[in-house]
């Protein structure tokens, strides 16, 4: 399946626990005041990827401890991001994914439900540049929440963690 991402960054150490590789998709209907990455909002910016090529990165560096979707707004390609979480979890990889939405608002939406439920966590919140917090662990602003989504698929609630 094809991707559109804005980058790959390799070696990651913030954006979670861990060394993690990081993928920046394209695209982002929120816009936030004060985005650190506005280079990602527009749909048609980027390059495409496949899947498996984006796969094949990831194997070869045997150091990592996770995949971290980023943006731009990674469920706005929720399938082809699904599928690639998919994979790394066969590498025995955790899965996080940012986004704008609220995990509240993402269970009512089944186009979003491949990528929520092949991850493990979501950092979920619109960025807040009144709330911008540089103490807080893999979040931006205060507003943001780590969400455990096991536990919050099967209370059917949003269940927030630390990581």
């Amino acid at each position: 399946m094809k991707i559109r991402i804005a980058d790959i960054i390799n070696d990651s150490i913030v954006d979670g626990p861990g060394l993690r590789l990081t993928v920046f998709v394209q695209g982002c209907p929120h816009k936030c005041r004060g985005c650190h990455n506005p280079g990602t909002h527009s749909l048609d910016g980027g390059k495409i990827m496949d899947t498996d090529e984006i796969a094949e990165i990831i194997k070869k560096n045997i150091l990592l401890d996770g995949v971290t979707f980023s943006g731009g707004e990674p469920f706005l390609q929720s399938e082809a991001l699904a599928k690639l979480a998919q994979d790394v979890k066969k590498m025995g990889l955790n899965v996080i994914t940012y986004t704008g939405f609220l995990f509240e608002d993402l269970i009512k939406d089944k186009s979003k439900m491949p990528l929520l439920l092949a991850s493990d966590y979501i950092i979920d919140g619109r960025f807040e540049q009144d709330k911008k917090s540089l103490e807080l662990n893999f979040r931006g602003s205060s507003n943001q929440r780590i969400i455990d989504v096991k536990k919050s698929i099967a209370e059917n609630k949003a269940i927030q963690t630390e990581l």
